[in-house]
């Protein structure tokens, strides 16, 4: 079985689609069993990864386990010990590639190279997986776009290759599956450098409406997401990573089409299959 943390989230959801279309038996883990929509055929894990022993009776099975660490926190540690004591071969980290390519907050590339160290360490074959910033993290513009089909924000010029979350899902897949990808760092992003202006843009293509990218201040953007109830973390992260991408693009790499063998998927695309989420 692969046993993968996270699987409700973006990432993890596609990769139990992808794990059950290939054939695999898959423990999705979440702390709400009873309210967590997974897809049919998964076995639902109820337990919390930060505390490891709520999930060892599921560890028994499992070959590969697929790490988010923002799932884990400090149980990372303790989790691939247990599940490599229980026969587990394999582990897949989702990282970030600022561990790579520094930007934004030291503090928050250094958390990921805590998770990296971890894996590395644990006696398990692992792989990183270095993402670029998720396409799905355009959705946070929806309600914007639909009441007013306009987007408000600070740094329009920040460029970067955003990932689809299909693709991380995709080469993930790979990777828990075959030991051919052990000890390898792939940095996955998407085929082009795009502005969030460019990405305003291409969603309004996807929908057949003409949108607009509303430069506001920093201080504005950040004013606004603690207005709406998010935690601090999120607009530090977020606007330190912009105001650097606005000086220097994101990097971009061919990973994806190498581990793959197609190209990774565009934003455009990633835009018209979420198409819905933009419209009233």
């Amino acid at each position: 079985m692969i046993l993968v943390t996270g699987a409700t989230g973006n990432v993890g959801r596609e990769l139990v689609k992808l794990l059950l279309d290939s054939g695999e038996e898959v423990g999705a883990v979440t702390r709400d069993p009873g309210s967590a929509a997974v897809p049919a055929g998964a076995r639902v894990v109820g337990g919390d990864p930060s505390r490891p022993k709520t999930l060892t009776s599921a560890l028994r099975d499992v070959e590969a386990v697929l790490l988010s660490p923002r799932a884990a926190g400090h149980g990372a540690a303790e989790l691939l010990s247990l599940a490599g004591e229980h026969g587990a071969r394999r582990v897949v980290l989702l990282s970030a590639v600022t561990v790579e390519y520094p930007a934004g907050e030291a503090r928050f590339a250094d958390a990921f190279k805590a998770a990296e160290d971890v894996v590395q360490g644990c006696g398990l074959d692992w792989t990183l997986l270095r993402c670029a910033d998720f396409a799905a993290n355009a959705l946070a513009w929806a309600p914007q776009i639909r009441q007013a089909g306009v987007v408000r924000g600070a740094y329009g010029d920040a460029a970067t290759s955003t990932v689809h979350e299909r693709d991380i899902a995709a080469v993930a897949a790979s990777a828990l599956a075959s030991p051919a990808h052990a000890g390898h760092i792939y940095v996955l992003t998407g085929p082009q450098s795009l502005t969030q202006r460019d990405k305003v843009r291409l969603i309004g293509e996807a929908i057949g409406t003409e949108l607009s990218f509303q430069e506001i201040s920093p201080q504005q953007v950040r004013q606004a997401m603690i207005a709406q109830g998010l935690p601090e973390e999120i607009p530090d992260r977020l606007l330190g990573s912009l105001a650097h991408y606005a000086r220097r693009p994101g990097p971009s790499s061919d990973a994806v089409q190498q581990v793959l063998g197609r190209p990774a998927l565009t934003f455009a695309q990633w835009a018209a299959g979420h198409a819905t989420a933009f419209q009233n």
